[in-house]
């Protein structure tokens, strides 16, 4: 019988929350991501307008990207085709300004802004009296805004087209209002040929309501210790600062289709739409518009203009670099094939010249064959000390080079029989003890000294004995300065 798998049931919360996962992964897939990159020297404040720009445009940024000196165009538009990359942003510097690119990966087109200004986020923040910030607005991309873009004109429609593409489409069907916490507005100067970009938080107030009850709903409790009856705390505006007493009207009031975090902002009631700056601020200025990844053909220029006569002489000027350009590379290419050809060659001919000399050794081994058995059972003779049977040197073969000498003739010269095994250069050797009674002067075996050497034809108190190290001790006798003792 079949046994029950054990574990909870998935129930209708865990099976929507991952069929949600499922559909955000495929618009993660789906939505543009852009890589805000710096090229060249460009000093803190460019760095920090960088950092900025990640910010407004995540989450599909890449926001710790780490640029090297020696990393090209070339190794971005190589990773970018894997991690899913749409669009590059390049900021750089010159002596005459800040400039900033806008680029379709990988073909192009490639628009070109100057900086005419620019103000950092802290900045901009620096300016309110509240700030509105929070890392929950970051987690979901921003509402795109485009303002008096739609104008005639090639280069206004490639601007509009390349705003739109670099920020993922909105399904109004599936759209929550909580997700929608910033935005993002270009907007078109006439007057001054200039773009503005600016970067906005959205907050929705509920209205239809004095400003005191507001305040309650929107915050905690406040202090009503002045107040004698909550009514003068709600009829006096409840103490709001200036942001807090901004004027709604008929230009920001909506009625909310769904419900929206915050104290009173419920569905199908009317509601505030408030913008706070958070920064970056910039000011834009259309230069040129290329044709391919920041090359090619020059579609629009704001201040150049050329007829076309020195359009076909650029054209044919740019097809001879690249005729140019192929031409060197295929000599570069003959020359690698023509380098690895001669590389084989002479691997070939030297495994040619290893096999013909293994073949030459072969020879010399077969010619004489009784030599290298001859060797062989002297050798076996030597060590074992018999007659090696005549089926073993069949089998054996000498691996020996010719001309080399014979390892029996470096054997080290058998020791002598008469010099004992282990009596020189052995420390465990013992010598045979003495026996006997002993000779004059000689006290035996027992606690006598271990070497002794006495001078003959002397008086007992005049001999004198060689100890250990060659010390020179006196006998014991009855001349000496001390008696019964040894002395130096």
């Amino acid at each position: 019988m079949a046994r029950k798998k054990s574990g909870k049931r998935k129930g209708k919360a865990a099976k929507q929350a991952k069929q949600n996962a499922e559909y955000e992964r495929e618009d993660l897939k789906k939505a543009p991501h852009t890589f805000v990159i710096a090229r060249g020297k460009v000093g803190n404040n460019v760095g920090q307008l960088v950092k900025d720009m990640r910010r407004v445009m995540e989450p599909f940024t890449a926001s710790n990207l780490k640029v090297r000196k020696k990393n090209v165009l070339k190794d971005f538009v190589a990773v970018a085709g894997p991690l899913g990359v749409t669009h590059l942003v390049i900021f750089t510097k010159t002596d005459k300004g800040v400039n900033m690119k806008f680029s379709r990966l990988p073909r192009g087109p490639t628009l070109s802004f100057k900086v005419d200004s620019y103000a950092l986020c802290k900045d901009v923040l620096s300016t309110l009296k509240r700030q509105q910030t929070y890392a929950s607005q970051f987690q979901h991309s921003p509402l795109l805004v485009l303002n008096n873009l739609a104008r005639e004109g090639m280069h206004f429609k490639l601007m509009s087209t390349m705003f739109q593409n670099m920020f993922p489409s909105i399904n109004i069907h599936r759209l929550k209002l909580n997700t929608i916490k910033r935005c993002v507005l270009f907007t078109y100067d006439p007057d001054t040929n200039m773009v503005d970009f600016r970067h906005y938080n959205i907050k929705v107030v509920p209205i239809g309501m004095s400003r005191g009850v507001k305040k309650l709903l929107q915050s905690k409790v406040p202090n009503l210790k002045k107040y004698e009856d909550v009514s003068e705390y709600i009829l006096g505006g409840g103490n709001l600062s200036e942001s807090e007493a901004e004027p709604d009207g008929d230009q920001n009031e909506v009625d909310l289709p769904q419900q929206v975090a915050g104290r009173g902002n419920e569905a199908s009631q009317k509601s505030a739409i408030r913008l706070t700056e958070i920064g970056p601020r910039l000011r834009l200025q259309l230069v040129k518009i290329e044709e391919g990844l920041c090359g090619g053909d020059v579609i629009f220029h704001q201040f150049v203009t050329k007829s076309a006569k020195e359009i076909e002489e650029l054209k044919e000027r740019r097809e001879e670099k690249k005729m140019i350009k192929a031409q060197r590379k295929a000599e570069q290419d003959a020359n690698i094939k023509k380098k690895e050809q001669l590389k084989e060659e002479n691997k070939q001919r030297s495994l040619a010249g290893i096999k013909r000399k293994q073949k030459d050794n072969t020879a010399v081994n077969e010619e004489n064959p009784e030599d290298s058995s001859d060797d062989d059972t002297k050798y076996y003779r030597q060590e074992v000390g018999e007659e090696p049977d005549a089926d073993l040197m069949l089998s054996r073969t000498s691996k020996r080079k010719p001309g080399r000498p014979d390892s029996s003739e470096k054997r080290k010269r058998p020791r002598s029989e008469s010099r004992p095994q282990g009596a020189h250069g052995n420390r465990n050797f013992k010598k045979p003890r003495r026996e006997g009674p002993g000779k004059p002067g000689f006290k035996g075996q027992k606690g006598g000294f271990k070497r002794k050497q006495f001078d003959e034809g002397k008086a007992p108190g005049d001999q004198k004995k060689f100890g250990p190290k060659g010390k020179v001790y006196r006998v014991k006798g009855t001349k000496g300065p001390m008696k019964g003792k040894r002395s130096r």
